[in-house]
């Protein structure tokens, strides 16, 4: 399932899954999502997290977009935030803890979708002026001029906040992961998340993965 990207300054890890077997709750990954929010509390205040380089890199891809990051915050950056202040990582299910630890740990927004739900071809580009979706939160979003993904029917996912169209829940069987990276970063760091995202969607979800690459511009 390759995304055709419009924007500038980004490369997009993607990673398709077939068959995961969805659970609310895992728990030895609640462990390591234990884990890695003490050390991730440890290693940073809410004031030194912006010198972070992850953090400053993906501010910057932001800017690229003419997406002010301090108005439109990082998925990533909104998780470890909440981490830093002891608040921990929502827990939604295995297949989305996945995800939202491995943003915590790269600084990197993550996506994660229900691929019965997409209709390609996708592509990343901005929202225009009329476009908008229910946001996981039921915050209605309104795109214009925002980084979105969207298939046929319109966007569905952000590295902002995703819709509630395409999100996981307990009837995902293939599922589309999606890591937004700054162009900047290099191909072995990208490929080392994969890498261990796909590790765990096998130890956690019970299920190999069908499909990895990088995509560009």
């Amino acid at each position: 399932m390759g995304i055709r990207i419009e924007l500038p300054g980004v490369k997009l890890g993607i990673v398709e899954v077939d068959n995961i077997h969805f659970r609310l709750v895992d728990p030895g990954l609640a462990h390591l999502v234990d884990e890695i929010c003490e050390r991730k509390r440890r290693e940073f205040t809410v004031e030194t997290l912006a010198e972070d380089v992850a953090i400053r890199h993906v501010r910057a891809m932001f800017r690229e977009w003419g997406v002010d990051a301090s108005k439109y915050r990082p998925s990533s950056e909104a998780l470890l935030r909440r981490v830093v202040q002891g608040k921990g990582l929502y827990r939604v299910s295995n297949v989305v803890d996945i995800g939202n630890v491995g943003s915590v740990e790269t600084g990197w927004p993550y996506g994660c979708y229900d691929r019965a739900r997409l209709q390609p071809p996708i592509e990343f580009r901005h929202g225009a002026p009329s476009e908008r979706y229910e946001g996981i939160g039921k915050r209605v979003w309104h795109l214009d001029g925002r980084p979105v993904l969207a298939d046929s029917e319109g966007p569905f996912g952000s590295p902002i906040s995703d819709s509630t169209r395409s999100m996981i829940t307990e009837s995902a069987i293939d599922i589309l992961i999606v890591i937004y990276a700054p162009a900047s970063a290099a191909d072995t760091a990208l490929e080392a998340a994969m890498t261990r995202l796909c590790e765990r969607v096998l130890q956690f979800a019970g299920a190999p993965i069908s499909r990895r690459s990088i995509d560009r511009r």
